[in-house]
């Protein structure tokens, strides 16, 4: 797969694409942020239906990065979706793509995924949700239901082709990276609790531990999250009615792995977990997953080295885009003293608390 036909990728190739599938965009596109991927809300001539009988006027259509994950570990978070819905979940599963009409003259893979001048692509009915902006102690211990629900789901089967979180696969390999990218005034400093977090890690993620993983979200934030307040004419996602007066869903799933479930927590958390506001937004996520599913709270302890592991991961990912011509202009701060000081910083104190 070409990077530069990932980089220059154009309107008209977008439209192209959906045409190869049987789908007829009416031109009328909206480029989404992603960072990772190229991500568009397409209008269509002519709506279509998703898996679950649903009409859906729009779609948004998803080219994955080449050189990131291969076909197999696609059609995995494609499964893991399908899951969720089948099982009544709030989420939004890509279209059968090998489904949509006239004969298609796309290469498809696993029904959900197409090749399109050698970048793989994915179709999802628009489901309309709004994000959050804020969430009180109540909608957290709603999302806490929802998480149990969907670990529930994750428990059920495995998914050897996606990444393991682990101490190796998420920080070890990403140091190598960083090495000739941290400021060298506070190398020492950063790669020191770096190594003090990740020793940690790898010593708690043991094999014992690790086969209790759990196919997870992996990046449940809050940017993740969509809340579905319904006018008449929105869409709902698989598992939602129009009824509903306020749902909550999970989006983005391209960072979907094996691992902990407490690595779905933290990030819905505004404030750290040792502060009074941070502990009673915990609590609240605890106390609606108690509802539906059992969690281990020695895990708890895993928070600050899983924040740790995540700075050095997300570190590393930036490093790794770095020819695409995009990311000097999304993170200039990156090659500044300053953000490698404030990175050592935030490692230590996270040292400290393990």
């Amino acid at each position: 797969m070409s990077k530069e036909d990932f980089y220059n990728l154009t309107p008209d190739g977008v439209m192209s694409a959906l045409e190869t599938v049987g789908l007829q965009p009416t031109g009328e596109f909206t480029q989404l942020n992603s960072y990772e991927n190229r991500v568009f809300d397409i209008r269509l001539e002519s709506p279509t239906r998703d898996a679950t009988n649903r009409v859906s006027p729009r779609v948004v259509t998803k080219f994955y990065r080449p050189g990131r994950w291969s076909k197999e570990t696609i059609l995995a978070e494609h499964e893991f979706l399908a899951d969720l819905v089948s099982n009544g979940l709030p989420a939004v599963a890509p279209l059968q793509l090998d489904g949509l009409g006239r004969r298609t003259t796309a290469v498809i893979a696993g029904h959900t995924l197409a090749l399109h001048e050698n970048i793989w692509f994915t179709v999802f009915p628009k489901a309309v949700g709004r994000m959050v902006d804020e969430l009180n102690l109540a909608d957290l211990k709603r999302l806490g239901r929802t998480l149990a629900r969907m670990h529930n789901i994750g428990e059920q089967k495995s998914a050897p082709t996606r990444p393991v979180l682990t101490a190796e696969t998420y920080g070890y390999e990403n140091l190598s990276i960083l090495e000739r990218v941290v400021a060298p005034e506070v190398a020492q400093r950063y790669f020191a609790a770096a190594e003090e977090i990740l020793d940690f890690l790898d010593y708690e993620l043991d094999q014992n531990r690790a086969r209790s993983f759990i196919r997870i979200h992996g990046d449940c934030h809050r940017g993740n999250i969509l809340r579905t307040d319904f006018r008449a004419d929105m869409t709902a996602p698989a598992g939602v009615t129009t009824a509903a007066a306020s749902e909550f869903f999970f989006v983005d799933f391209d960072d979907f792995c094996m691992g902990p479930p407490v690595q779905d927590f933290w990030m819905l958390l505004s404030d750290g977990e040792d502060t009074d506001e941070g502990a009673a937004e915990l609590e609240a996520l605890l106390e609606g997953y108690a509802e539906f599913r059992r969690f281990d709270e020695s895990d708890l302890a895993l928070i600050p080295a899983l924040r740790g592991l995540r700075l050095i991961h997300y570190a590393a990912w930036i490093a790794r885009r770095w020819e695409d011509p995009s990311f000097p202009r999304l993170f200039p701060q990156f090659t500044d003293f300053n953000y490698w000081a404030g990175e050592a910083e935030s490692l230590e104190k996270l040292a400290r608390m393990l």
